[in-house]
């Protein structure tokens, strides 16, 4: 029997759910597979070093999360060419003595979008969040056919980084930087902070620019129904919740690390169970 050691690596990831979901489905392969969290918080050290620990402990893989998907590039022997498009990683596969970063985000939200809002409107499309985890969903939204992107950042260098590379990608008039307030005239709003996760609770907008017309996808999934999610289903808006991308990319990065192909379906259905809820609409 095939036996793997995998991390994920970041901050406040007590509540994850990734070690049930990709041990679980690893024993449907019959795979040894063990799950380890290793929290920023906890081991008080820098996504660099944590790294090097894990290379030096015998890890086969890493999952990569808030805040170190970027942070963790310059600690990478290689990257693939997705994940040297979206400037950001989700996954390390730890193999012959190096560190190779690949990004599984962008196609797990592209997925969940159309497994989840199959039918919305995507002429102009708000992002709030341009780290890496906005970074991948803007290279997604941008692959689904949005025809303008507008992405809001706290940092507006990052936002202006993001729409830079989104550009190069897509063309000059595909993307733009914005404020919250475009919300108003846009399609949809995807929200890709860590606002309203537990350990960062409230709202990344004010919840008085969301309207009956607007979709509203959050990549949050613990909690399944943020404030955010909340706020706009009172509202009367279409919402996707982030469990479908979570579950999604889990189901990519366990073949990147195995070789084995996971069930995706049948991960989505145990994170159902887990949650109580569906794996994507709501």
């Amino acid at each position: 029997m095939s036996s793997y050691l995998i991390g994920l690596v970041g901050s406040g990831i007590g509540p994850s759910l990734s070690p049930a979901l990709h041990e679980r489905e690893a024993d449907r392969l019959g795979l040894r597979y063990v799950y380890r969290l290793l929290d920023l918080d906890v081991l008080r050290l820098p996504p660099g070093e944590v790294l090097a620990a894990a290379r030096t402990a015998g890890f086969d893989g890493l999952n990569i999360t808030h805040p170190a998907k970027q942070a963790i590039l310059p600690h990478l022997d290689e990257l693939d060419p997705e994940a040297a498009a979206l400037g950001a990683v989700n996954t390390v596969v730890l193999r012959n003595g190096k560190a190779i970063g690949h990004n599984t985000d962008a196609t797990g939200f592209a997925h969940s979008l159309s497994r989840g809002l199959p039918d919305v409107a995507m002429e102009e499309v708000v992002l709030l969040g341009a780290g890496g985890a906005g970074a991948a969903v803007g290279h997604a939204l941008l692959s689904l056919g949005t025809a303008r992107l507008g992405v809001h950042d706290v940092d507006p260098a990052r936002a202006a980084a993001l729409v830079e590379a989104l550009r190069r990608r897509f063309g000059a008039e595909r993307a733009g930087t914005c404020e919250p307030s475009a919300v108003r005239t846009a399609d949809g709003l995807v929200h890709a902070t860590p606002t309203g996760m537990a350990a960062h609770p409230g709202l990344p907008i004010d919840e008085s620019l969301l309207r009956e017309d607007l979709w509203v996808a959050d990549i949050v999934y613990r909690p399944l129904e943020t404030a955010l999610l909340a706020a706009a289903r009172a509202r009367g808006c279409r919402v996707l919740h982030g469990g479908g991308m979570v579950v999604l990319q889990a189901a990519e990065s366990m073949r990147l690390f195995t070789g084995v192909q996971p069930d995706a379906a049948r991960m989505l259905a145990h994170f159902e169970e887990m949650e109580g809820e569906p794996a994507h609409a709501a």
